[in-house]
């Protein structure tokens, strides 16, 4: 081939780089912390849903959120549109021993995140949870009904919570509870498990909450990013209904035909180094209305990530 073929097909080739990486940086960025979580691995899955979107994974060996100055030179280098902030300490038993490792991570770096978010023009989207509130109420919490935390984690979630919407006023904070995936460890893959080696198990019948589907949050997630409809503040969101841990586990048993027999047990007999609420059912009126979600059942996702788990 005559050299100044070579310079014009390596010219081409060049121009096709170049307008490639123009119409991956045209879209709009989503950074996704934690991505190794439930949370975060539910995202790659729904990710493949939006092309329209570039997503940026990373876990803490890609970007440890409590490490400011990585997180710094991260938004420096990157142009970011949205983050979800699914990192976060969530050993609710293991946070009461060591505090100061739930306080960094989910209130110090929540609080960093938020500040770098906020300079940057990112919107944010900071996932929190139930165990903000102390379980004495008798009806779904409503977002803006008092806080008081029972342990470690939940006093530093909601630190985190307040972090975060001092130093990004337009950040988005949604609360969920009781989340569980085909991803990770939870409670639904541990009765999974237990009802296999088991010939019975003992389950608390006294904690009344909200089951979600980290499948069906994800969803949500992006369908809020791609609304258009930007207003801050903080909303619950859990799949539709309440149940015990029991009543969850006795769903599970009917879903799979498992023979193992459950037993209810209270809370008294089932000690841990750190309280749950007793109730944390939520009201999910707010989030539903601003952003026109359609949340479903927590028994139909149940089933769901059950088929998912087959």
């Amino acid at each position: 081939m005559p050299s100044y073929q070579k310079k014009t097909w390596l010219s081409l080739l060049l121009q096709i780089v170049k307008t490639v990486l123009f119409l991956k940086n045209s879209k709009p960025s989503v950074l996704v912390t934690g991505a190794n979580g439930q949370l975060g691995n539910e995202l790659r899955v729904v990710a493949a849903d939006y092309p329209t979107h570039h997503f940026i994974f990373t876990s803490r060996k890609e970007l440890a959120v409590d490490d400011a100055d990585a997180v710094k030179r991260f938004f420096a280098e990157q142009q970011i549109d949205y983050c979800i902030n699914c990192a976060a300490y969530t050993a609710v038993d293991k946070a009461e021993s060591d505090p100061e490792a739930a306080y960094r991570i989910n209130e110090t770096a929540a609080a960093c995140l938020a500040t770098l978010c906020n300079e940057h023009h990112t919107r944010l989207i900071h996932i929190s949870t139930d165990y903000v509130f102390n379980g004495q109420a008798t009806e779904p919490y409503k977002e803006d009904d008092p806080t008081n935390p029972l342990g470690v984690y939940g006093v530093s979630k909601r630190k985190g919570e307040e972090a975060v919407l001092k130093n990004d006023p337009s950040a988005v904070i949604i609360r969920t509870s009781w989340l569980y995936s085909s991803f990770g460890h939870n409670f639904v893959k541990t009765m999974l498990r237990l009802m296999k080696e088991r010939e019975s198990i003992n389950v608390v019948n006294d904690q009344y909450g909200c089951p979600t589907y980290a499948a069906d949050l994800a969803a949500a997630i992006m369908q809020i990013i791609t609304s258009g409809i930007n207003k801050p503040g903080i909303y619950h969101y859990s799949n539709a209904g309440a149940s015990t841990w029991y009543e969850l586990a006795a769903a599970i048993k009917e879903l799979t035909r498992s023979k193992c027999i459950i037993n209810p047990v209270t809370t008294a007999e089932y000690p841990t180094p750190a309280k749950r609420p007793a109730y944390s059912v939520f009201d999910t009126a707010k989030i539903r209305s601003v952003f026109g979600l359609v949340i479903p059942q927590w028994k139909d996702s149940l089933a769901a990530c059950l088929n998912r788990l087959k």
